[in-house]
C-alpha cells in the first residue's frame, strides 16, 4: 500500500485536502434535507365502487368479486383485501414487497387497465370504480379553522380561500380541506298538500328537472359575425325556486307555485359524511403537503409565515389553530439528535484524551471530525437526508470511526517508543495494517447489508443505516491511512532515554491482564467450558427478554379510536363524543383535543393509515405538553372511556415508529368459499373469549363489527304486476320520502348545489310503518298505498361489513394490550389457550398485526444475509490465506450474546427490530477487533517468536486500542439511551461490546492457542 507514503510525502496536498474536506463538509451539512423519519413507500391502492341500494351480499357478489378476479391476475400483487358494505365496495390491493416506489406508477397503470376492462361487466346501477393510489401522501401541516357565529357555509368559503392562498406558497404540492359541509337546496313538501291540490310527485320532478341545466342554444350568423345564443331564465336565487309554477298533469289550470306545496330552504347535505371539532368547537381542517424532495423544515417556515399573514386577514370570530406541524417536529427531532450526536463525539474525544493524552486526542479527534464531514458530503451526493436512521447510523458508527485512527496512532506511538524514526514509524504503522483494516471495515459494513437488501417496509425504513455506516467507515479508513500518519509525525513526541528503557507493558494494568490471560490459556478447557455454560445460560435467559417490533413514537400526542355500535348515525355519535372531549380537556396535561368524525384524519404521519369512511367511527387526536404523560393518559382513557361512552369501543393508542400496525394483535380466520358469516363470527368469538381472560388486554373487536337491523318491506311480485308497480317503484318511493331525491341543480358562482326533493320533517321523523305510504297516481291508476303490493314489513339482521382476503371471506380479531405492555407479553398470557381452540374443518387461521410484520421484516433480512456472510468469509480467507483464523473469528462471535442477553434483562429494555440491527453491527465490531488481533499475532510470529509468545504479545499490544475502541463505542451511544427508538439498540451494543471485548481479548487467544496447540515454554 503506497497511499500512506504518498500522503506523508505530499504533506501540503494532504493538509489542503483536509481543509477542503472540512469546509465542504460543513457546507454540505446545512444543505442536507431534514425529516423526522425516513420515507418508505406504501404499496397500497384502493378501488372504490359505489352500488347504491345493494345489500352487502349483493355488493360482494356483483361488484367486489368481479374486481378482485381482475386484479388477482397481476403478478405484482401480494394480497387483496376487500370490504363489501351496503352500497359500497372497497378493494385494497397490496403490492409485493420487492416492488419499491420507483415501480409503483407502472403497477398502478396496470391496475387501472385491469379495472377498466371489467367496468362493462359491472351491474346496472353501480358507479364507475374510483382508483386511489396516492394513499401515501403526507399532509405535514394540519390547521383547524374554527369560528364563533359563522355558518358552515361561511366556514367552507373561508377554508376554500385559505386553500387557494396556501397553494401559492413555494414548495406546496397539495392542500386538502377536510370536514367542510356541502350545501344543498331542500324542498320539503307535504304529501297531503299534493293530494289536496291534485299534484303528483311527477309534476314536481318535471318542474324542477332541467330547470337550471347548461344547454346549448347554438349560434347565429349576423353579417360577418357569428354570435353565440344564450337563453336566460335559469335560477339565479333560491327564492326563484319557490316561485316556480307547477303545471299539474291532471290538467288543472289554477296557478300553483312550488312554495304553495312545500318549503324551499338552503341547507346542508344530510346526513353529514364527516364532522370535525377543535377543543369542542366545530372546525374545518386545512392540510398541506409539500412537493417531493422539499426540505420539510424550510417549507414549514414558509407555510408558517403565510399562516401568520392569513390570521391577520381573517375576520373577528374566525381562528386558525395548529393541529400538527411536521416542520416543528422534524426540527426538534433533528436538533435533539444532533445534540445527542455532539455529546457522543465529545464523549469519544474526552475518553481518548484521558487514556491516550491530549496529543492523541487531537490526532484521533481530527480523524473523527474529518470522517464526519466527509460523510456529510457523500450523504448530500447520494441524496440521504438527516433523519432518524441516518443520524442514528452516525452515532452507531462513531466508535468504529475511531478504530482505524486508533490503530494507526497507537502503532506509530509504539514504534517511536522503540526508537524508530517518526516518519518511518508513521508510514509503517499505516501501511502494515492497512489491508487488514480495510478487510475489517468491509466486514463491519457487510453486517448491515441485510438491512439494505431487505424488500420489506421495515427494511426500506432502515435502509439508510447501511448506506451511512458504509460511507462513514470507508471514509474513516481513507482518512486514517492518509491524514492520521501525517499528524502523528508532527505531534507524537520522541521518547526520552528513560522512556525508551521502560517496559511499555510494565504497568499494573498490563501485568494483571497478562496474568489473567496466561491463566485462561493454561486452563483453556475450563475457560472454554465456563464461556460455553454462560452462552447456554444467556440463550435460555433471552427467552425472558421483552420482545418488541418497533417502539412507540415520542411525539407529544396520542390518538383515541372510537367505534360506536355499527349502524349508529353520525350525528348521534358526534354528540356522544363530546363527553370524552370535555373529560380530556379538563386534564391540565392536555393542550388540545381534535376530533375527526366519520373518517380518519388526513394522513399527517406516514406510519399511521387513516380509517376509511364509517358513520360509526371517530378519532380524537390529543396533543399534550409532555410525551411522558401519554402512558398515564392512555390508561385513564381506557378506564373512563367505557363509562363515558357505554356501548362504544374506546381504543386509545400511542403513535408508533416505522411501519406501524393499528392493532398489535390480529388473528385472521378465513373460511372456505362462501363461508357462512355466522360460523365465522362464532370462530372469532372463541378467540375473543380467550383474549378477554387476559389481564393485559385493553380492548378487542372484529373487523366485521356488530350485525345491524334492516327494515325489509316484503314486495309481492304478482300483486305488483297486477297494480303495474315494480320493486324499483317501491324503493324509489321510500327513498324519496326519507332521504329525498336529487331533481336538479342550482348554480352559484363556481358552486353547484343539488336540489333535493323530500317529504317534510313530520312525515319522515320517527316513521315506523312504510306500508301506509302512497305511490303517486299515474295515467293508468290512482294513488296506491304500499300495503296493496307489500306483504308486511320485517326487521331482520345483516352483516354490515363483509371482509374478504384473496377472495375468501375472512374475519379478523383485533386487539391491543394495555399501556406499557408489549404484544409479546399479551401473547404469553393467552398463547396456550389460543393454540387449544378448535376451528371448523376447512378454516385457516393466520396471525397478522405485529407478529406478521415482525416475521416478514426478519425473513426479509435472509436474502441479504447469504451474500453478506459469503463476503465476510471470503474477506477473512483472503486476509489470512488460511482457514483456521476465519473459523476462530466466527467461533467467538456468538459469545457476544452473553452480554446482550443479560444487558437487556438488567436494563429492562426490549429487543426489537432496531435492537436486532444493533446485534448485527455488534458482530461487525467484534470481527473487526479479532482480525486486527490475529494479524498482530501473525506479525509477531513472522519476527521469529513462537505461537504462545506471539499470542501473549499481540494481546498486550492490542489491549489499549481494543479497549479504547470499545470504550468509545460504548460511551458514545449513551446519549441514545434517552431515545425510546434507540434504547434497545444502545443497550445491545453497550452490553454486547463490553462483554465482547473480554471475548476478543481472553477467549480468542485461548481458542487460538487451543487450535494451534500453543503452550508456554518451560524454563
Amino acid at each position: 500500500m503506497g497511499i500512506p507514503k504518498f500522503a506523508v510525502e505530499k504533506a501540503t496536498v494532504t493538509y489542503f485536502t483536509s481543509a477542503v474536506l472540512f469546509l465542504v463538509g460543513i457546507f454540505s451539512f446545512f444543505q442536507l434535507g431534514q425529516l423526522e423519519d425516513p420515507d418508505f413507500s406504501l404499496k397500497v391502492a384502493y378501488v372504490i365502487t359505489p352500488y347504491q341500494g345493494a345489500s352487502p351480499e349483493e355488493v360482494e357478489e356483483e361488484v367486489t368479486d368481479l374486481i378482485e378476479t381482475a386484479v388477482q391476475e397481476m403478478t405484482e400483487v401480494d394480497y387483496i383485501e376487500s370490504s363489501s358494505q351496503a352500497g359500497l365496495s372497497i378493494v385494497k390491493i397490496e403490492v409485493r414487497a420487492e416492488f419499491w416506489s420507483d415501480k409503483l406508477p407502472q403497477i398502478w397503470d396496470t391496475l387501472r387497465r385491469k379495472v377498466r376492462d371489467v367496468e362493462g361487466s359491472l351491474p346496472e346501477g353501480s358507479g364507475r370504480p374510483i382508483i386511489n393510489d396516492d394513499v401515501g401522501d403526507v399532509y405535514g401541516s394540519v390547521l383547524a379553522l374554527t369560528s364563533d357565529g359563522f355558518s358552515d357555509a361561511d366556514m367552507a368559503n373561508y377554508a376554500d380561500d385559505l386553500r387557494t392562498q396556501l397553494l401559492a406558497v413555494p414548495g406546496v404540492g397539495k392542500v386538502q380541506v377536510w370536514g367542510d359541509q356541502s350545501e344543498a337546496i331542500y324542498i320539503d313538501y307535504s304529501r297531503a298538500n299534493l293530494a289536496t291540490l291534485g299534484i303528483g310527485e311527477g309534476d314536481l320532478f318535471a318542474t324542477l328537472r332541467g330547470q337550471n341545466l347548461v344547454v346549448d342554444a347554438g349560434s347565429i350568423d349576423i353579417g360577418d359575425q357569428r354570435l353565440r345564443v344564450e337563453t336566460t331564465g335559469g335560477i339565479k336565487d333560491p327564492a326563484d325556486i319557490a316561485e316556480l309554477i307547477i303545471r299539474p298533469s291532471s290538467g288543472e289550470t289554477e296557478i300553483i307555485r312550488l312554495q304553495d306545496v312545500g318549503t324551499v330552504r338552503r341547507g346542508y347535505i344530510e346526513p353529514a359524511s364527516t364532522r370535525m371539532r377543535f377543543n369542542g368547537r366545530d372546525a374545518v381542517a386545512i392540510s398541506v403537503s409539500g412537493k417531493p424532495g422539499e426540505n420539510i423544515v424550510k417549507l414549514g417556515a414558509r407555510i408558517d409565515e403565510k399562516v401568520r399573514d392569513l390570521r391577520l386577514a381573517l375576520p373577528i370570530g374566525l381562528e386558525l389553530d395548529r393541529v400538527h406541524w411536521q416542520s416543528d417536529v422534524v426540527s426538534d427531532s433533528v436538533n435533539s439528535f444532533i445534540e445527542s450526536f455532539a455529546q457522543a463525539v465529545l464523549i469519544v474525544l474526552v475518553v481518548i484524551t484521558l487514556f491516550m493524552g491530549w496529543r492523541m486526542g487531537i490526532i484521533i479527534g481530527t480523524a473523527l471530525i474529518l470522517t464526519i464531514t466527509a460523510s456529510f458530503i457523500l450523504m448530500l451526493a447520494f441524496g440521504i437526508d438527516l433523519q432518524r436512521m441516518s443520524l442514528g447510523a452516525l452515532v452507531i458508527a462513531l466508535g468504529m470511526m475511531v478504530d482505524n485512527a486508533i490503530v494507526v496512532a497507537d502503532g506509530t506511538s509504539a514504534r517511536i517508543a522503540k526508537g524508530m524514526n517518526a516518519k518511518e514509524a508513521a508510514i509503517e504503522a499505516a501501511t502494515l495494517p492497512a489491508m487488514p483494516l480495510l478487510g475489517a471495515t468491509l466486514i463491519a459494513v457487510m453486517t448491515f447489508y441485510p438491512i439494505y437488501a431487505s424488500t420489506d417496509a421495515a427494511g426500506e425504513y432502515c435502509a439508510s443505516l447501511f448506506s451511512v455506516v458504509a460511507i462513514a467507515l470507508f471514509s474513516s479508513w481513507i482518512i486514517s491511512i492518509t491524514i492520521t500518519p501525517l499528524q502523528c509525525i508532527g505531534m507524537i513526541k520522541k521518547p526520552t532515554e528513560e522512556e525508551l528503557a521502560k517496559d511499555p507493558y510494565g504497568s499494573k494494568l498490563y501485568r494483571t491482564f497478562k496474568s489473567i490471560l496466561e491463566g485462561a490459556i493454561r486452563f483453556r478447557f475450563f475457560t472454554i467450558a465456563i464461556m460455553v455454560a454462560l452462552l447456554v445460560s444467556a440463550l435460555f435467559s433471552f427467552t425472558y427478554v421483552k420482545q418488541l417490533f418497533f417502539p412507540e413514537s415520542s411525539m407529544e400526542k396520542f390518538m383515541v379510536d372510537l367505534w360506536a355500535i355499527e349502524g349508529s348515525s353520525l350525528a348521534a355519535h358526534s354528540e356522544e363524543i363530546r363527553s370524552l372531549e370535555a373529560f380530556l380537556l379538563e386534564d391540565d396535561r392536555v393542550e388540545d383535543v381534535v376530533t375527526f368524525i366519520g373518517e380518519g384524519p388526513p394522513r399527517f404521519y406516514l406510519p399511521v393509515s387513516p380509517e376509511l369512511s364509517y358513520a360509526s367511527y371517530a378519532q380524537l387526536i390529543v396533543n399534550v405538553a409532555d410525551a411522558s404523560d401519554i402512558p398515564e393518559l392512555i390508561s385513564k382513557v381506557n378506564e373512563e372511556g367505557s363509562i363515558l361512552l357505554p356501548g362504544s369501543l374506546v381504543a386509545p393508542r400511542a403513535y408508533g415508529v416505522g411501519p406501524d400496525t393499528t392493532y398489535k394483535f390480529e388473528m385472521r380466520i378465513t373460511g372456505p368459499s362462501n363461508a357462512d358469516p355466522g360460523e365465522l363470527r362464532d370462530a372469532a368469538a372463541k378467540v375473543e373469549d380467550v383474549l378477554l381472560t387476559s389481564p393485559l388486554l385493553a380492548y378487542v373487536t372484529t373487523d366485521w363489527r356488530q350485525r345491524t337491523p334492516v327494515i325489509q318491506p316484503a314486495f309481492d311480485q304478482s300483486r305488483g304486476r297486477f297494480a303495474q308497480v315494480s320493486r324499483e317503484d317501491v324503493s324509489n318511493l321510500i327513498k324519496q320520502v326519507f332521504d329525498g331525491s336529487t331533481v336538479g341543480v342550482y348554480r352559484e358562482d363556481d358552486d353547484v348545489l343539488p336540489i333535493i326533493l323530500r317529504n317534510e320533517n313530520s312525515e319522515r321523523t320517527g316513521f315506523t310503518n312504510v306500508e301506509v305510504l302512497q305511490l303517486a297516481a299515474n295515467e293508468t291508476r290512482g294513488p296506491l298505498p304500499l300495503a296493496q303490493v307489500v306483504n308486511g314489513t320485517e326487521i331482520s339482521w345483516e352483516d354490515p361489513l363483509i371482509w374478504r382476503r384473496d377472495r375468501l371471506r375472512t374475519i379478523t380479531v383485533q386487539a391491543n394490550p394495555i399501556a406499557g405492555v408489549t404484544f409479546a407479553e399479551l401473547m404469553a398470557t393467552v398463547q396456550s389457550e389460543l393454540d387449544a381452540i378448535e376451528f371448523p374443518s376447512g378454516y385457516v387461521v393466520e396471525m397478522g398485526g405485529e407478529q406478521e410484520s415482525n416475521e416478514k421484516a426478519q425473513k426479509s433480512l435472509i436474502p441479504g444475509v447469504v451474500p453478506a456472510f459469503l463476503i465476510v468469509i471470503l474477506t477473512l480467507v483472503l486476509l489470512f490465506n488460511a482457514l483456521r483464523p476465519p473459523v476462530l473469528i466466527l467461533l467467538i462471535v456468538p459469545f457476544a450474546i452473553i452480554g446482550v442477553s443479560y444487558g437487556l434483562l438488567l436494563s429492562g429494555a426490549a429487543f426489537g427490530f432496531v435492537a436486532l440491527l444493533g446485534a448485527m453491527s455488534l458482530c461487525g465490531m467484534i470481527i473487526k477487533n479479532a482480525i486486527v488481533l490475529i494479524d498482530e499475532i501473525n506479525l509477531i510470529k513472522s519476527e521469529g517468536k513462537n505461537a504462545y509468545d506471539a499470542t501473549i504479545g499481540a494481546a498486550l499490544s492490542r489491549l489499549r486500542p481494543v479497549a479504547l475502541a470499545a470504550a468509545t463505542t460504548v460511551l458514545g451511544v449513551i446519549p441514545l439511551l434517552t431515545d425510546v427508538f434507540w434504547v434497545g439498540l444502545s443497550v445491545t451494543i453497550m452490553a454486547g461490546l463490553s462483554f465482547g471485548t473480554i471475548v476478543t481479548m481472553i477467549l480468542l487467544p485461548t481458542f487460538y492457542c487451543t487450535f494451534y496447540n500453543a503452550r508456554a515454554e518451560t524454563k
